[in-house]
């Protein structure tokens, strides 16, 4: 029965929802790119400390982007949206769609490590803080802008092309999206 349920759900991600469901995971990743470039507007133009440009949500709770399980769980939410809303991408869109989802692999195994230290308080090569593998070598700011623009960059590539299918594309399309893509 869990595996029928499971196969449902998929099929309706992919299929009469897809459309729906690509929105909201759009909306989520753009609040997200909101996070990060008020932060970086803080920093660089606004001149602020590091510790205090802490983007929109950090202001008021400080708290709350202090705490890695919170970046944990976006990534994994991520990782979790490109998974089950891959199979509505067909051709072309689908190789762009698989590229951001190898990206966001990387983005969130970096995380579990980040949440492992911070649950186990040992950090990785002595640091005071948490530290990522890459981040060995580059600041978290810039690092994780560069994450999100990886991972973004090729899902809007895919976002497009899966809206604008070739005309094989357009008839091996099952979800939602096929009634308002226009194909090449």
């Amino acid at each position: 029965m869990a595996v029928s349920t499971r196969t449902a759900t998929s099929g309706r991600l992919n299929g009469t929802r897809h459309r729906a469901a690509l929105n909201v995971f759009m909306l989520v990743v753009v609040g997200h790119w909101a996070e990060h470039i008020v932060q970086a507007v803080q920093i660089w133009v606004l001149g602020w400390p590091r510790p205090q440009a802490r983007g929109l949500l950090g202001m008021p709770f400080p708290w709350l982007v202090e705490q890695e399980w919170l970046h944990y769980g976006y990534a994994l939410v991520m990782l979790v949206g490109f998974w089950m809303l891959r199979h509505g991408f067909v051709g072309r869109s689908r190789t762009w769609w698989n590229v951001a989802l190898g990206i966001q692999i990387w983005h969130h195994l970096e995380h579990l490590l980040l949440l492992v230290q911070a649950l186990s308080g040992a950090y990785l090569l002595g640091r005071a803080v948490p530290t990522s593998l890459v981040q060995l070598a580059f600041p978290r700011v810039e690092l994780h802008l560069f994450y999100n623009a990886a991972v973004f960059l090729p899902m809007v590539v895919a976002v497009y092309l899966h809206l604008r299918p070739s005309g094989l594309e357009l008839s091996r399309m099952s979800c939602s999206c096929r009634h308002v893509a226009r194909a090449a």
